[in-house]
């Protein structure tokens, strides 16, 4: 391809991700870069069309009135179109600001009228009833574009995808090439809307500065290049999910992979077996639970070579981890491994061509990542949040401990502030969060970010997170307990999904749990019992709740006797985003969960306290 293509050339253009797509279609063409699902195949489409398209889009909001400065929000699963929205804001000036496809309308009304939103881009028509539902109530929207595929309403703010690429077709290509070369690097380039664990959304405004920063140091400590791939499948309103899906592919030239929904992940994940890998911690620990039955469920000398495999394996990872070659024996008994065990294993959990495996968004256990690692499959935790543009630390290749966030990123200062609290300082931090100064000033102190997260370095320089300041539990006799570690110890046993822990101003700790459907029908199926699973019905069964307490008892076991669950209730379902429970990331809402269970938190506290 060359730059009359675009008819413009990108090279002059100051460094923004819109940039580098444009220069990416020159230096890489009809080079795939993104496949979606289309009649059961995977089709590709090349950088150059990529490009073109996102230029047509950005043309076609420049023809609509849309402003430098002006906001654009995205409302939908992970989609080539989300993305090209996304980047065609950024080239007309504008601000992109995804919502997740799960907010109610509501939500969805409160975020674009928070933004003040000209335009806004649906994936489908119940997103776009949802949109409808109070748009007498947002003055500042002018234009509800409906993504490909999707029959257009008889509305006056209805707009068809191929209606507004037409538009830019036939707009200036000067007014685009204006509006790229007029891109500062510490003007806004997005909107992250915090998912509200604690309140309404606040808007992390992020600068190209940050996301341009962070994509190179990201592709530079994992050596990311043309030839990787990853699969698109968590929200892309999440920041950590847009470097993965947008910043870092376009910067690296790799393509993408859209997964075509989350029944589909699995299905998916072995169909095209991704270089890059990025989970949040649930997805490993479900991941790692089902190779750890399927691994039981080996007799005789296929159980002997899985457990000699496995020693081999997190041997060499844990060797490998510290920098170090392992000795010839043991590089020789892995290629063996490899031959026997993981290339059988990966394969069929999508991992064959995994080299980077990523987990972030919340703490995975050093268990989990132990057994992975037994199976050849490293995961590399990565800390950070949506005000540093995803990561703080991160834990690389060659330079990784399990149980640690790893060490501060090239080019970014953290330390440990007196109360203990992670504050972070350097070109991945965000402006500020739009129209909220007093929640600029508590996060921004002195240059530093005040992450709310408490940790400690070890003597290697490796970050531990301990806690978050909020959630510390503080008992009636005034003990403070962190409650991260004990719930992650819980959601390690086999049975226990979820865990929430009780106690602020209470005499003991308590906790509400879940149960892993999965595990609980291996639990029935060792017991002899042919029934399906009912997580309404088996919570209450006497049997399965001994088994529950005899893991909670083992947890306990590990930890002080003040940080002890003393008594715990099975819940009849598990924590779901459709109950406001959980965020889209899969964080736990823990005022709602502990409001919505209150009879239960309650029954726990009744009587005579435990011995």
């Amino acid at each position: 391809m060359t730059a009359s293509t675009l008819g413009f050339d990108p090279a002059p253009l100051p460094d923004t991700i819109p940039a580098r797509l444009m220069r990416q279609s020159v230096r890489l063409g009809d080079d795939p870069a993104y496949f979606e699902k289309v009649e059961g195949r995977w089709a590709p489409a090349g950088w150059a069309a990529y490009a073109r398209e996102v230029a047509e889009i950005a043309r076609g909001l420049i023809a609509l009135g849309f402003s430098p400065g002006d906001r654009l929000c995205i409302i939908g699963e992970n989609k080539a179109e989300w993305v090209m929205m996304d980047v065609a804001a950024m080239a007309a000036g504008g601000v992109p600001a995804g919502i997740y496809a799960t907010c109610s309308a509501e939500e969805v009304a409160y975020i674009l009228g928070h933004a003040e939103a000209p335009v806004c881009l649906v994936e489908d028509l119940e997103q776009w009833e949802k949109v409808l539902q109070h748009a007498n109530e947002l003055p500042a929207l002018r234009q509800v574009v409906l993504m490909r595929g999707v029959a257009k309403p008889a509305h006056p703010l209805a707009l068809s995808w191929a209606e507004l690429r037409a538009l830019g077709q036939r707009a200036s290509v000067e007014a685009l090439v204006e509006r790229l070369s007029a891109l500062r690097p510490e003007q806004p380039a997005t909107f992250i809307y915090t998912s509200g664990t604690t309140g309404p959304p606040k808007a992390v405004m992020l600068s190209h500065r940050n996301l341009t920063f962070t994509a190179d140091i990201a592709l530079g400590m994992v050596e990311l290049g043309p030839g990787d791939c990853v699969l698109s499948y968590l929200p892309l309103s999440h920041i950590a999910e847009q470097m993965f899906s947008i910043h870092a592919p376009i910067t690296a030239g790799g393509p993408v992979y859209f997964c075509s929904g989350k029944d589909h992940l699995l299905t998916e994940l072995v169909e095209v077996q991704p270089t890059v890998f990025f989970g949040v911690p649930r997805v490993w620990e479900k991941l790692a639970n089902g190779m750890k039955a399927r691994l039981q469920e080996a007799t005789g000398i296929k159980a002997t070579l899985a457990q000699w495999a496995t020693g081999v394996g997190l041997s060499v990872a844990e060797q490998r981890n510290h920098g170090k070659r392992p000795p010839i024996a043991q590089r020789v008994q892995h290629k063996l491994a490899t031959k026997l065990i993981y290339s059988k294993v990966k394969p069929k959990v999508g991992l064959g061509r995994a080299r980077v495996c990523v987990s972030g968004a919340a703490p995975v256990s050093a268990e989990v990542l132990r057994f992975l690692a037994g199976l050849d499959i490293v995961v590399h935790e990565v800390y950070g949040q949506s005000e540093d543009c995803g990561p703080t630390t991160f834990n690389p290749p060659g330079n990784t401990r399990f149980g640690t966030v790893g060490p501060p990123m090239p080019g970014v200062e953290v330390r440990i502030a007196e109360d203990g609290e992670v504050q972070v300082r350097g070109p991945n931090v965000f402006l500020g969060y739009f129209k909220d100064e007093a929640a600029t000033a508590e996060a921004l102190r002195g240059g530093w970010l005040c992450s709310g997260d408490l940790g400690s370095f070890d003597e290697e320089g490796f970050l531990r997170i301990t806690g978050r300041k909020k959630e510390i539990i503080i008992t009636s006799g005034g003990k403070n307990i962190t409650p991260a570690n004990i719930e992650s110890a819980l959601r390690d046993q086999p049975l226990i999904s979820q865990a929430v822990l009780i106690g602020d101003r209470r005499h003991y700790i308590t906790a509400l749990l879940t149960l892993d459907p999965d595990a609980v029908g291996r639990w029935l199926r060792a017991q002899g019992r042919d029934e399906a699973v009912d997580l309404a019905k088996h919570s209450e069964d006497p049997a399965l709740v001994a088994a529950v307490s005899a893991q909670v008892d083992a947890v306990n076991a590990r930890f002080a006797r003040v940080e002890h669950v003393r008594r715990f209730s099975v819940l009849p379902r598990e924590l779901s985003q459709a109950e406001d429970e959980l965020t889209p990331t899969l964080k736990v809402k823990r005022r709602k969960v502990e409001a919505g269970w209150a009879h239960l938190v309650e029954a726990m506290y009744a009587g005579a306290p435990p011995a």
